[in-house]
């Protein structure tokens, strides 16, 4: 019986270049597929999202303060606010504000002796120092000629617009 051994001899030429052609052919295909695999990986990380065009976005809301500013009308203790152009005053215990002034028209509240006030809140916090200043019968100086002193062109052209 004859024993084997693993050849231990150095490669013949032909087998080193056939060698060296697989390790190129190797190298070119490892390249390749990295190519490939780096192509479509980028393709995968790109997800188009979903188009935008039937969303409605509602745009953020911004808030602009008017400083009420108050006309108070001693003889029915009505306040009337030019900015938000209500009338305010106390319906039994509560405070309430409404378009129209109480138990008397516009016509005659506005041609009633008034003050304009320097408060900007709500005339609830103010009213007991404002009736103390203005009582009921409560009327303007007479330098002031007959005309109110808290009427304005606004109350004039809402007077009209209203006729």
């Amino acid at each position: 019986m004859q024993t084997r051994f693993a050849d231990t001899d150095p490669p013949k030429k032909n087998e080193n270049s056939m060698n060296k052609t697989n390790r190129s052919v190797n190298k070119i295909r490892f390249v390749f597929g990295a190519a490939l695999l780096g192509a479509l990986t980028g393709c995968v990380g790109y997800v188009d999202g979903p188009r935008s065009e039937g969303v409605y976005v509602q745009p953020s809301s911004v808030e602009v303060a008017v400083q009420d500013e108050y006309v108070y009308y001693p003889g029915y203790q009505v306040y009337y606010s030019s900015s938000r152009h209500q009338y305010t005053y106390r319906d039994g215990r509560a405070w309430v504000s409404r378009p129209a002034p109480p138990r008397v028209s516009a016509d005659v509240l506005f041609a009633s002796p008034s003050v304009r006030l320097g408060f900007h809140d709500s005339p609830a916090i103010h009213h007991a120092a404002v009736v103390r200043q203005y009582p009921k019968h409560w009327a303007p100086p007479k330098s002031s000629q007959g005309r109110n002193e808290g009427h304005d062109e606004d109350n004039r052209k809402g007077k009209k617009e209203r006729d």
